[in-house]
């Protein structure tokens, strides 16, 4: 007994320091949305005239859109280390809030922090990266063919046009890489790395990518079908192609690995697509903002239902060891 109350107090100091961590990160979302609350009751909504009906509908697609990319980003961690849905659909959503004022990828480094504090086993630092690495790419193959169509459908030309087109070319590459990733950390050339070898025993298999992807490709359609409840909310019309082109010029900061991340960047790529489809500069970066300020405020609620969770798991804690049963 006397070796097993160390091991006991440890196990209380990290459930300790996880609660604090979640409690930052609940207070965080709080915050965040109180200022963004408070700011809009004083300035008022980006577009007024909005059917507050169908932004609760648009809002409640968002949220679907993170479930479903969560589980999709969950097939790309080992059997034994897969965090929980709600897990990574937290930290989807605290990369959004975080995307507030972070720039760059720092809102990568978010989504390992949530990861890293998930309460089933734990998934380690590297597995955490490579998985956020897989799912960029996927993200990428997912918006590929949103991307086409909107290039040949969508009331855009000249550069827009272009730019969707590599997304698309993108998108494309992308996926090669995620079916061939455990052939290529196999090569002969390759294969004396030690990340090459990590990559070989982690990286998930073809049947998982492709579950993935078709996960990953449904948030992204819902994510457009979203935007297009919006666009016809805030009086816009009902142009399906004009919404997948406003999600693939808002989402490729974030998917590109070499473009500017941010919520900023984003509301604004998607509200110059809007421009060039001939809507006033006003009302276009009024609605980017709205647009955006949405996927903020449901992430904020995944963050909140994980610190919920968390709560619940305080006060109906697991045994933190199991007694053998005495030999009779």
């Amino acid at each position: 007994m006397r070796l097993l109350k160390p091991t006991a107090d440890k196990q209380h100091q990290v459930l300790s320091r996880r609660r604090l961590l979640n409690g930052v990160f609940v207070l965080s979302a709080l915050v965040v949305g109180a200022l963004v609350a408070r700011h809009y009751a004083l300035a008022g909504w980006p577009l007024h005239h909005a059917n507050i009906w169908l932004v609760v509908l648009a809002g409640l697609i968002f949220l679907a859109a993170y479930a479903a990319k969560a589980w999709g980003w969950q097939r790309l961690f080992s059997t034994g280390e897969r965090p929980a849905v709600l897990t990574l659909a937290a930290a989807g959503g605290a990369a959004s809030v975080g995307g507030i004022a972070l720039p760059g990828r720092c809102d990568d480094v978010i989504r390992i922090a949530v990861v890293r504090r998930c309460r089933r086993p734990r998934a380690s630092v590297g597995a955490a990266i490579l998985s956020i690495f897989l799912l960029g790419l996927l993200d990428s193959a997912a918006l590929a063919p949103l991307a086409s169509v909107a290039a040949f459908v969508g009331n855009v030309g000249g550069w827009l046009q272009v730019g969707l087109f590599v997304v698309a070319v993108a998108g494309v590459a992308a996926a090669a890489v995620v079916l061939s990733i455990r052939k290529l950390a196999g090569h002969r050339f390759v294969a004396r790395f030690r990340i090459a070898r990590f990559v070989g025993e982690h990286a998930t298999g073809r049947r998982e990518a492709v579950y993935a992807w078709l996960a990953v490709a449904t948030s992204w359609a819902l994510r457009a079908l979203a935007v297009f409840v919006l666009l016809a909310a805030l009086g816009f019309g009902t142009d399906f192609a004009l919404a997948l082109a406003f999600v693939c010029a808002s989402s490729a900061s974030a998917v590109l690995p070499v473009a500017p991340a941010g919520a900023a960047v984003q509301a604004g790529a998607g509200a110059a697509i809007l421009i060039a489809s001939g809507i006033r500069t006003d009302d276009a970066v009024a609605f980017g903002v709205a647009a955006q300020a949405l996927v903020i405020v449901v992430g904020a609620v995944c963050v909140l239902g994980l610190g919920a969770w968390h709560l619940q798991g305080r006060f109906m804690p697991l045994p933190l060891l199991k007694r053998r049963p005495s030999p009779a």
